[in-house]
């Protein structure tokens, strides 16, 4: 049986969750002032800010998303934590500095230190909010995976978990705690992670002599689950899933390797033979949808060869709309991570621009190290025999159950607060941009300090209500391809609007007005209306989608670009002086 709660899975679940809400509840009475809750009195030293970033990046989608995405298609899934990575260069040398010089509290802070002008603060605000709440969908969605081995409960249960646990963070806290919890948890993440990595190469690689069997699974209109053809559970007369990822040959004929190095593993996945699984799935007249996934007995080069994963076919592909769709998810995931506003504020945290630039170097050296890790561990998970094969994120959790029942507590009970860490901060920035941006741009009077820490608690539990109710809605789909959708939001709204104003001198504040809502409008209504929306959310046909291709960045953060420049152009007259406020 795949999932079977397990009691030292419990309780270190709890013990976990225990320590975070301990270290949020103490750190809660250091956060009196606006300063302190959202920017920590920017006292966080540098080196643990710098593993606080690697916390909030190496959320669900790094963990859960990429490592399955390895594990059901191999290398392709990489390409996300390359994408993720490299980012990070654009944060180093083009937003870590101007962002402590310009700001305060939050990212509007930084486009409207020029112009003083409320309606760059509400856009701003708006595009905070918009790209928090698209990000929070897939770590949510993570929090719900995480909790089916962990306590055997549904997934809704562990999105409400979340969301309930984190708002207690949020609001008792602020920006202190949730810094100091994602340290410990981005440390830990990464520690048990290279343990976990050293287990696989330890383990080898052994054949599978047993029997390959088709699976059906059938979903019913009244929300059944049959499993070919039976009811899902372990008593008489139903039946479970049977967990897949196995060696089909190894090289030279041998049965098992033993330890192998970490090159070594490489060089012998490449001549083996591996069993993936196809999947075929038929809509029945009676309303009810079956799915059909069959061992696939695949040589190792080609899962080691990029290009194999449907939505990375662009690579090899001779038409033009899926290069297209490929490169623009590389550009997204290239400009998002320095448009994250839960990202862009943690430079607030620390004292000053070179302190900001150094965390950043320490952030990319955990990031980079883990995403090394995700391929060992993806891969190791595709052939540990131990997968779920309706379901792409717990890949690595199952991995980690067939080495260890302890290492599987510990790292999923890691993974689940690194979860809460990253929530936290999104519905922190959330609030931030409702409190010091939206509402502060429409009052007579300045809010006090008392007044914005009170309506920022107040939207941190509304936004936290709101990521319950999309981490269940959108439970289906693979954690790091939703990443992928909320980058290309943020690049697309923030980006442009950022870097003009850094660079160009004659960026005026209604061209990052523009930038700013054409950019996140675009990006927003173009995924709205892609093929993967429609066949995974709408459930319609993917033919019937509006737009050619379903990743937009290629095409909105160009227009974002596009849109500022011409509308600074055209405003240069009007707007001879720049600093009044509007």
């Amino acid at each position: 049986m795949i999932y079977s709660p397990s009691l030292i899975a419990v309780c270190i679940f709890f013990l976990f969750v225990g320590i975070t809400l301990g270290i949020s509840f103490y750190l809660g009475g250091k956060a009196k002032s606006s300063e302190g809750y959202f920017a920590a009195h920017g006292q966080i030293p540098w080196f643990v800010n710098g593993v606080a970033f690697a916390g909030d990046y190496l959320s669900a989608a790094s963990f859960l998303g990429i490592c399955g995405m390895i594990a059901f298609y191999g290398y392709d899934g990489f390409l996300y934590s390359i994408g993720f990575l490299a980012g990070w260069v654009v944060a180093l040398f083009v937003v870590a500095e101007p962002m402590k010089r310009l700001g305060k509290f939050t990212f509007a802070d930084a486009l409207n230190s020029r112009f003083n002008s409320r309606g760059i603060k509400v856009a701003a605000g708006i595009s905070t909010l918009a790209v928090s709440i698209f990000y929070l969908i897939p770590q949510m969605v993570g929090a719900g995976v995480l909790v089916r081995p962990l306590l055997g409960l549904p997934h809704w249960a562990g999105v409400v978990i979340v969301g309930t646990v984190v708002i207690l963070i949020v609001v008792t806290a602020g920006m202190v705690s949730t810094t100091w919890v994602q340290f410990l948890k981005g440390a830990l993440l990464v520690f048990f992670c290279a343990i976990l990595t050293l287990s696989i190469l330890q383990r080898g690689f052994e054949v599978y002599e047993g029997p390959l069997e088709s699976q059906t699974v059938t979903k019913t209109p009244d929300g059944k689950t049959l499993i070919n053809g039976l009811p899902r559970g372990t008593g008489e007369g139903q039946a479970v899933l049977k967990p897949v990822g196995h060696i089909s040959k190894l090289p030279g004929g041998i049965k098992k390797t033993g330890p192998v190095g970490p090159l070594e593993f490489f060089s012998i996945l490449q001549e083996s033979e591996v069993l993936l699984t196809s999947s075929k799935k038929v809509k029945n007249e009676d309303g009810s949808v079956t799915t059909t996934y069959t061992p696939k007995p695949t040589p190792g080069s080609q899962v080691l060869r990029p290009g194999e994963h449907p939505k990375f076919k662009g690579i090899r592909s001779n038409n033009f709309k899926d290069k297209l769709n490929f490169l623009s998810l590389m550009l997204a995931l290239f400009c998002g991570t320095a448009s994250l506003p839960h990202i862009l504020i943690r430079y607030y945290t620390v004292k000053d621009q070179a302190a900001a630039r150094k965390s950043t170097i320490v952030g990319i050296g955990c990031i980079g190290f883990f995403y090394v890790l995700t391929l060992y561990m993806g891969l190791g998970a595709m052939t540990s025999g131990a997968m779920d094969v309706t379901d792409t994120n717990m890949a690595a959790p199952l991995l980690a159950r067939s080495i260890s029942e302890l290492l599987f507590a510990i790292i999923s009970a890691i993974a689940f607060t690194t979860v809460l860490g990253t929530v936290s901060g999104l519905i922190l920035a959330s609030a931030g941009a409702v409190a010091h941006d939206l509402v502060a741009s429409f009052v007579s009077e300045p809010l006090t300090d008392h007044e914005q820490v009170r309506i920022a608690k107040i939207a941190s539990v509304v936004v936290g209500v709101i990521a319950i109710v999309l981490g269940i809605l959108f439970k289906e789909l693979n954690v790091g391809y939703l990443v992928g959708w909320a980058f290309s939001v943020a690049a697309s709204a923030n980006l442009p609007a950022l870097v003009m104003l850094l660079f160009w001198k004659k960026t005026t504040k209604q061209g990052i007005i523009a930038a700013i809502v054409v950019g996140m409008t675009s990006s927003l209504a173009w995924i709205l209306l892609s093929a993967d929306t429609f066949a995974n959310v709408y459930g319609l046909p993917a033919e019937n989608a509006l737009v050619p291709f379903s990743q937009p960045g290629i095409v909105t953060i160009p227009l974002g670009f596009v849109t500022l420049v011409v509308v600074s152009l055209l405003t240069q007259t009007t707007d001879t002086n720049n600093n009044r406020a509007d």
